[in-house]
């Protein structure tokens, strides 16, 4: 369900108008975010055991195609700001600056996670070190940030609806995280919060 993204998006890259420098970086950043969602994270993951209701990946298959649609129509037919001197336009650096510090949590917390099974234990541990230290779920705020990154290099409404939608989905799923990790662990940090430090 993941992998569809990164198909999609560079097919509406190559059926699109616009094909600005600017354009296929973003195309590569959304690839590469796909790529590493659908491929690399779960083979890093080892959830070949688990599954997944059928009817959750058919819904998350629609809204990634939705999803690609949208912020591939505006990135590649709708808007006539993205030529080169959108590189230099606030917007776009401090988005990219957001965007990669997303992308840079996200991964180095599931890392984190996958090395808790490094030594080949099934038991559930208390994860620690990096962002850990003030969230249950840091590699879901990492994802938070780097779409809101996103919809500000962007400067697109297609960008702020996925990075509400980001949120939306992911600030839920952290709670019930959260939840989980103080039931199970009565040791659990008590300062710990769900996804957004100090705050939720």
């Amino acid at each position: 369900m993941e992998s569809l993204p990164a198909i999609f998006f560079p097919i509406l890259l190559f059926y699109g108008s616009n094909k600005e420098p600017v354009v296929v970086l973003f195309c590569t950043l959304w690839t590469i975010h796909y790529v590493n969602r659908a491929l690399v994270w779960p083979n890093r993951a080892k959830l070949k055991n688990k599954k997944i209701p059928l009817i959750i990946v058919v819904i998350a298959m629609i809204f990634n195609i939705i999803n690609s649609y949208v912020n591939g129509l505006w990135i590649f037919e709708l808007t006539p700001r993205y030529t080169n001197s959108w590189f230099y336009d606030l917007r776009f650096i401090f988005g990219m600056i957001v965007f990669f510090f997303g992308m840079i949590l996200n991964i180095s917390s599931d890392e984190i996670l996958f090395k808790l099974r490094d030594d080949g234990s099934i038991d559930y541990k208390i994860p620690k070190g990096g962002w850990f230290e003030k969230v249950s779920c840091p590699n879901y705020l990492g994802e938070i940030i780097e779409w809101i990154g996103w919809a500000i290099a962007t400067w697109s409404l297609a960008g702020l609806s996925f990075a509400i939608w980001t949120f939306c989905n992911l600030a839920p799923r952290a709670l019930s995280h959260h939840r989980w990790y103080q039931e199970k662990f009565v040791d659990y940090p008590k300062e710990r919060k769900a996804v957004i430090p100090y705050i939720l």
